[in-house]
């Protein structure tokens, strides 16, 4: 063997030694993955020909392996890593010869592009990433990470360290608004750096808390790197607990596991909220203590144009906290008691499937000591009392015993009516909003006549009455809108002076218009609504109106009335389709269920009309030819990688490398072991490859491992989304660091910028480690939403 080593060994050092040989040389990384592969393939081929590269190989058909495997031992975790002195024998590389091996890789590839890239079941997933882009790129050149700064500056700066505070906040609403690190770190290195240094504030901090806060959108959703780790994590987790499963006796993973081993983009974006949250509140206050040690490197900022006034001691506090929490918490409580919800009393035909056990307990006998190991002696007792009494009733209903009479659905539906709450949960969502909007135009406007607010009281008050005495869950949306016709145009009254007022406050007027694009969009997402790609959609449509108006504002000479028309064309379609049954193909309609049809198709022909009109304004404004272009740029890249990582997969896996790894890994007891080595490999590779190649190269390679177990797969991904988030912060070739020398004053070096990062890569190291302590950091809010 060539200097004592494996030639698979050799094989890897190869491989991944072209690989970074071709990053390095400055080609596109998009080729250079695949081209790395190319190249290293031949060299081994070259190598395994002469004779050069051989492989030690386990000899199964020994009397040592028989042993092994009579003894219950696994085939697939019997490797020389974890048992040495097995028999071996020795063989070329390529065992069956190269050309053999590049005939299958040829086929393969094919294969896979088929189910990755092109019209796999994760395709749909994918294309959310490019009206992700969009979204971003899109909101990135409206300049809103301009009016955010400038804004929070005037809230914070009067605090020690206030202009670094300001900053992580901005980097969190960017993040959870664009996601675009590149675009985020660039845009506040240009408009807040300059302010930061001329404030007095130590470079270290300044380009530290920029190129720190700008990668948040790695993490906090929607975050393009959840979806292609979740994207791959998912077929990754599916693929190795069935193996898992099949491997511990069971016949699948559902048996096994006790529920479908399905790990979603939409489970992880929920996942990834509170640890995003949770590292941007530890970015801020280091900030504040580094004010608080160094108050001569972070002072506060006082007395700029348009601070922040304060009405009275306890005025702010009241209106914008104390009374918007309260209006909550009252609808909180109407709820809770059961005089507001759904009154949706449409019963099913088909009843529903009733009790099931905890765990499937029709199993084998090894498949039960599995089960126990898996989940605990108590939780396997619960489900066999679970299925005894089930089968004591007679157990699982057949299909056919499961279709209601009609009689069974009149009875069932009397009951849905009895007991449907007062008040609809719907409606009072409404009256919530209006009343918060109520209060926050008092804080903001004090001093204004009170005519409409009054006004907007009193119809939320008379909307709440008319909703308990005369609408029930029998009465129609048609009905239900005459019946609430006066309050709604009360309330529609009022809330023209309310926007009127909110206007006045800066926060409100920046933050409001992205709040809400991603409240709709997060919203979707994390409450279930749609999956990433419908939510990504709506997304970039929102983006390009917002960008517009804003262009629109500029312009004297132009309307934004169109993009209002427009953007109250979705919010009326949004209510018809949650009000009105829209499914015309029915064989009997109402006439008002036609009549809101129709009405929605308007305001569908009038929202496209209005998405045409913002597209031709950002393109005579210079605005949507760069961010096509970007947003193509960006998503070629990511598939190009995408393809040229498969063709680098396939070559490791044609000479043993990835099996090579993954015995490796196997080899460790330890679970929990094994994750920290591939973390600290993770965190290693962040300092040379991008995280792009970590997802795509690396991950696939150590997935089957760290994903067939028995930890949890949101927290195994969201912890290698933040190790990933550190890799563009981690010196000397952090994407971050570049982006941000890119854009630095003369006065401000690279020095600068190291030495002012590296307490946010030990802030990134201390995040990870909460997390490893404190999983349920990551689960609670899954947990949370899926109750």
């Amino acid at each position: 063997m060539l200097f004592g080593m494996d030639g698979v060994e050799i094989g890897l050092i190869i491989t991944f030694a072209c690989l970074f040989g071709a990053i390095m040389s400055g080609y596109p990384v998009a080729f250079s993955i695949g081209g790395a592969g190319i190249i290293a393939f031949f060299i081994l081929a070259l190598l395994s020909d002469a004779g050069i590269l051989l492989h030690q190989a386990v000899d199964d058909r020994s009397a040592e392996y028989a042993q092994l495997v009579a003894s219950g031992v696994a085939r697939d975790t019997i490797s020389l890593f974890r048992y040495p002195d097995l028999p071996t024998y020795v063989e070329p590389l390529f065992a069956e010869g190269w050309q053999r091996a590049f005939d299958r890789n040829i086929a393969l590839i094919t294969n896979r592009m088929n189910e990755r890239v092109f019209a796999g079941p994760s395709i749909e997933t994918l294309l959310a990433v490019s009206m992700f882009v969009l979204m971003g790129i899109t909101l990135e050149r409206s300049r809103i990470a301009n009016d955010l700064l400038t804004t929070m500056a005037r809230v914070f700066g009067p605090l020690p360290g206030g202009l670094a505070v300001s900053i992580v906040v901005v980097g969190a609403f960017l993040a959870a608004s664009t996601g675009i690190v590149g675009a985020t770190v660039v845009t506040m290195g240009l408009l807040a750096l300059p302010t930061m240094l001329r404030s007095g504030y130590s470079p270290e901090l300044s380009t530290g808390v920029i190129a720190a806060s700008g990668t948040l959108g790695q993490i906090i959703p929607p975050s393009i790197v959840i979806v292609l780790l979740g994207t791959l994590a998912g077929d990754l987790y599916s693929t190795a607990q069935e193996e898992f499963a099949q491997a511990n006796m069971c016949p699948d993973a559902l048996t096994y596991l006790g529920q479908p081993a399905v790990l979603s983009v939409g489970t992880l974006f929920q996942a990834a909220l509170l640890p995003g949250i949770f590292l941007a509140f530890l970015y801020a206050a280091y900030a504040f203590c580094f004010a608080m040690v160094f108050p001569d490197k972070a002072p506060p900022v006082r007395g700029g144009p348009g601070e922040v006034k304060i009405v009275g001691p306890y005025h702010n506090v009241t209106w914008y906290l104390g009374v918007p929490v309260a209006i909550i918490l009252f609808a909180i409580g109407l709820s809770t008691v059961g005089l507001s919800g759904s009154q949706n009393v449409n019963v099913s035909t088909i009843a529903a499937q009733g009790q099931q056990a905890v765990l499937r307990t029709n199993v084998s006998a090894d498949c039960q000591a599995s089960m126990i190991e898996r989940h605990g002696q108590d939780k396997w007792d619960l489900a066999v009392a679970q299925q005894a009494e089930i089968d004591a009733d007679g157990g699982a209903l057949s299909q056919e015993d499961r279709v209601l009479s009609p009689e069974q659905m009149a009875e069932a539906r009397a009951s849905a009516i009895q007991n449907a709450p007062m008040l609809s949960s719907n409606l009072m969502l409404v009256w919530v909003m209006a009343g918060i909007a109520l209060a926050l135009s008092i804080g903001t406007a004090p001093n204004r006549p009170m005519l409409p607010i009054f006004v907007g009281v009193g119809a939320i008050a008379a909307g709440i009455v008319l909703d308990a005495a005369f609408i029930g869950p029998l009465t129609s949306p048609g009905t239900t809108f005459l019946i609430l016709a006066i309050p709604f145009a009360a309330l529609l009254w009022s809330m023209r002076h309310v926007a009127s007022r909110l206007g006045e406050n800066d926060l409100l007027r920046v933050v409001f218009p992205p709040l809400v694009l991603i409240v709709a969009v997060l919203g979707s997402i994390l409450g279930g609504i749609t999956n990433p790609t419908p939510a990504a959609a709506l997304g970039a449509a929102g983006a390009l109106l917002l960008a517009a108006y804003r262009k629109l504002e500029e312009d004297p000479e132009r309307s934004a009335l169109p993009v209002l028309i427009g953007t109250l064309a979705i919010a009326l379609m949004l209510i018809l389709g949650t009000t009105f049954d829209l499914r015309i193909s029915l064989e009997q309609v109402s006439v008002e269920n036609y009549i809101a049809f129709v009405v929605a198709l308007i305001c569908y022909a009038i929202t496209m009309l209005t998405l045409l009109y913002c597209c031709w304004v950002l393109w005579t404004t210079g605005v949507l030819t760069p961010v096509v272009r970007e947003t193509a740029k960006v998503t070629s890249m990511v598939f190009a990688i995408l393809i040229g990582s498969q063709l680098l997969n396939l070559v490791l896996i044609s000479f043993g490398g990835e099996h090579y790894i993954q015995d490796f890994l196997k080899s460790f007891d330890s679970e929990l072991k094994v994750f920290l080595i591939v973390m600290l490999v993770l965190f290693i590779l962040g300092f040379v490859l991008d995280f792009l190649e970590i997802i795509y190269i690396v991950i696939p390679i150590v997935g089957p491992v760290i994903y067939g177990g028995t930890l949890d797969p949101k927290w195994v991904t969201i912890m290698i989304a933040v190790n990933l988030q550190t890799s563009f912060l981690t010196p000397p070739f952090g994407f971050a660091l570049f982006y941000l020398r890119g854009v630095a004053p003369v006065s401000v070096t690279t020095g600068h910028i190291y030495r002012g990062v590296l307490p946010f890569v030990a802030i990134q190291m201390l995040g990870l480690g909460l997390l490893w302590l404190f999983p349920s950091i990551v689960t609670i809010v899954p947990d949370l939403l899926s109750n």
